[in-house]
């Protein structure tokens, strides 16, 4: 320690010659002191003759002074400021809220907040926005955060509710009174004007390390008068709205709870015991809660009141979401409260928007969908759309213009929907939005109907704005498909029959693309029902095969294949259909397969080609393909290899010849068939070597087309070729087709576990 301070001359030529003996420059001791290079430059100039006694001991311990020195710094300091200087800070005045104990997550968070502190320009006052939707614990978060800093801002931590949610927030004139006397400024030399007031904040906070939480903002006007400027300190806001026009400031956007977090927090509030006793009931709980923190909060704080009480219980009563809102309380502890209060805050239009949203289904949504409910324009609906992100109301999907509710939140809405709007314009509303989405969704799905159609559909409700092409049709169909389903289960409902079979004819191709939504057994259940009503047997029976198709699979379930086969077969054969005779019958073998029935599979696939064979229409020869591809493949199985090659070939001959009618691209489609099959047959008469093309050659087709539910178990397929040839790409090829496969809940994933730890065992890696 240095003890040689000059004991002559003010504060500001002592703490030069200080810092000139020790050899430091204005921005080493700046930077060590925990100040700013102009407040030094201001103390050192005379411009600041009594700094804070917290920034002279701060500078002492900078210059490496002993406690003599040091105390001769302050006294010199204690001689500059003026005896009509404000009182000192009553740190009461604006003290930190309780930090709560049972407080629970936001670590990294946290950290990185802390990071933001400790690496902060002593220069340059730092700012933290901390926002979110309504009940995600943003002033829990921030009250944490001051405490958890507050050893580092040793000049002061004020806290300041600026009451942004209601209907008349504090304003910055008011704020910055408040900030001002917590400093110790009298009343009387508070200045009149706002920016009078917001100058003498940031001069007296300047040279401060203080902390600053203002919680609840309501908009960037209001925050920005109440901002340092220069100095070391640092400001956390909180607030619903998204004060995206507040210029350099650093942010911290909230999410919600993963689960064991949510439960993490139900056991800090209720106690171990209890969460052990119902493990899974406090899992449900969570998940009940939206992992919402506010929500889990009020049900922990319910469930803490009452030690006696199950979870269980408030579990089945939060299980029903109509009562789910009203269980979610517990004392002054309401979420629908907490929503309330951002809803009335939203001008007229954006209130509406946020209602009819709710009419939409599925987890999201796209301005265009509620355009339609509300009966705006797309570019308003856009706007609204933004207008509620930026409230904290909605979730904006980080790549695509699409938006989702928290369920909670969502449930709100439709409570406000039914309370607020009239019942006849929300059913007008939701019938016009279904009109329009099954027509949009009957001409996109029509793209894909390779066999009746060429070129841009007819009938779009928007021609304007119709996918341009089969990628833009695909995704329009997979973007909006619980929009465009929704539509369908209301025309089945009311009664629109024509409009439901229309519908699902255009989807039988497309459905072929995407076996794996499980959704087609619905459409095609809804469909065959429409047909039965309009007492049109033929029709019947085509979709009643739909129907069979996607209960084997779509949704593995051979019981009900099978039964909807031998129906579709009824009502074919009584329409005198044959066509659809021979779909039915090859639908039901491929339900007799499953069940381990082959014998009579093999007999129904037998039936079933002689019966497409003796008819002459293209139809027939895709159906006969389709028939002879299948009786080949459970020929395989059962052994008869040189039987199943040879229906495989006669079937690639087929295609190689042609349909007469039929387009290049379908027939391509089935030749890859063909080709995957013939690999396998290969393969299973263990001659790896031949098969491995056919099976590159069917993979690339389906890859091409974009038809996964088909590439994934041909790369299943060509990947035990390439283990059994030893290939390098083995191993890779296995690893995609499980993953792939896993992704596509398609029974084959656990077949591709096994192939794959087949093949680690034989080449050991």
């Amino acid at each position: 320690m240095w003890s040689g301070a000059p004991a002559t001359g003010d504060f500001g030529q002592q703490v030069r010659a200080l810092r000139v003996d020790a050899g430091l420059s204005q921005e080493a001791l700046a930077h060590a002191g925990g100040v700013s290079v102009r407040a030094l430059a201001d103390m050192e100039r005379g411009r600041t003759r009594g700094p804070q006694r917290r920034t002279v001991q701060a500078l002492a311990e900078a210059l490496g002074l002993d406690d003599a020195a040091a105390g001769r710094l302050e006294r010199a300091a204690a001689l500059g400021r003026p005896r009509t200087a404000p009182a000192p800070a009553v740190h009461t005045a604006l003290a930190l809220p309780r930090d709560l104990h049972d407080f629970t997550a936001r670590e990294p968070a946290l950290a990185r907040l802390e990071d933001l502190a400790q690496r902060a320009d002593p220069a340059r006052a730092a700012v933290n926005v901390v926002t979110g939707q309504p009940g995600l614990g943003k002033t829990a978060f921030a009250v944490r955060a001051a405490h958890r800093l507050a050893p580092r801002f040793p000049d002061g931590q004020y806290a300041l509710d600026l009451h942004g949610m209601d209907p008349e927030p504090t304003t910055p004139r008011d704020a910055l009174a408040r900030l001002l006397r917590a400093l110790g400024v009298p009343p009387a030399a508070i200045p009149a004007d706002t920016d009078d007031r917001s100058g003498l904040w940031r001069s007296m906070v300047g040279d401060r390390r203080v902390l600053v939480l203002l919680d609840n903002a309501a908009d960037e006007d209001q925050i920005r008068p109440l901002l340092p400027g220069d100095g070391p300190s640092l400001t956390i806001v909180t607030s619903r709205n998204s004060l995206a026009g507040l210029e350099s400031v650093h942010r911290t956007d909230l999410a919600l709870l993963r689960r064991e977090e949510a439960v993490q927090l139900l056991t800090r509030i209720i106690g171990p015991e209890r969460i052990q006793a119902e493990t899974q009931a406090a899992r449900d709980l969570a998940d009940l809660c939206g992992h919402l923190p506010l929500a889990v909060r009020i049900a922990g704080q319910r469930l803490h009141s009452r030690p006696h009480e199950r979870l269980d219980k408030l579990v089945a009563r939060l299980a029903a979401e109509g009562r789910r809102l009203d269980g979610l309380q517990a004392g002054n502890l309401r979420i629908r409260a907490a929503f309330a209060l951002s809803y009335r805050q939203l001008p007229p239009a954006a209130r509406t928007f946020l209602r009819r949203a709710s009419l939409a289904a599925g987890p999201d949504f796209s301005p265009a969908t509620v355009a339609l409910l509300a009966d705006l324009p797309h570019g308003d609906a856009a706007a609204r759309a933004e207008e509620l992100t930026d409230a904290g109301l909605l979730q904006s999907d980080p790549a695509a213009e699409r938006y989702r509710f928290h369920d909670l939140l969502k449930l709100y809405a439709a409570e406000q929907t039914e309370a607020e709007d009239d019942p006849l314009e929300r059913e007008a509303a939701l019938d016009r939005a279904a009109r329009w989405m099954l027509r949009r969704a009957t001409a996109a799905a029509l793209r894909f109907d390779v066999e009746h159609h060429q070129g841009a559909p007819h009938g779009d409700p928007d021609p304007g704005g119709a996918p341009l092409d089969r990628e833009e049709a695909r995704a329009w169909l997979e973007n909006e498909r619980h929009q465009w389903l929704a539509a369908l289960r209301r025309a089945h409902d009311t009664g629109h029959h024509r409009q439901v079979l229309d519908t699902a004819e255009a989807m039988h191709w497309f459905s072929d693309l995407n076996q794996h939504w499980e959704l087609w057994a619905e459409v095609f259940r809804r469909s065959a029902d429409a047909a039965r009503a309009l007492g049109d047997t033929r029709e019947e029976a085509v979709h009643l095969n739909y129907l069979a198709w996607a209960y084997n699979l779509c949704l593995h379930d051979p019981h009900a294949a099978l039964t909807t086969a031998d129906a579709a077969l009824v009502a074919a054969r009584d329409s005198q259909d044959e066509l659809q005779v021979g779909w039915a019958l090859g639908y039901g073998a491929g339900a007799l397969h499953r069940l381990g029935r082959a014998d009579e599979a093999h007999a129904r696939l037998r039936e079933a080609a002689r019966c497409l064979g003796a008819q002459s229409s293209p139809q027939a020869r895709l159906a006969e393909l389709t028939v002879l591809n299948t009786l080949g493949a459970h020929l395989r199985q059962a052994g008869r290899t040189g039987e199943a090659l040879d229906i495989h070939r006669r079937c690639a001959d087929i295609c190689g010849s042609g349909i007469p009618g039929m387009p290049d691209g379908l027939i391509a489609m089935y030749h890859a068939v063909a080709h995957q099959q013939i690999g396998n047959d290969l393969a299973a008469m263990g001659r790896s070597q031949e098969a491995e093309p056919p099976l590159r050659r069917a993979l690339a087709h389906f890859e091409t087309a974009q038809m996964p539910a088909w590439a994934e178990p041909a790369r299943l397929d060509l990947g035990r070729v390439l283990s059994a040839l030893r290939h390098p790409e083995a191993r890779q090829t296995l690893l995609a087709a499980r993953d792939a496969l896993a992704a596509l809940r398609s029974p084959l994933q656990s077949d591709a576990a096994s192939a794959l730890a087949l093949d680690e065992l034989t080449t050991g890696s």
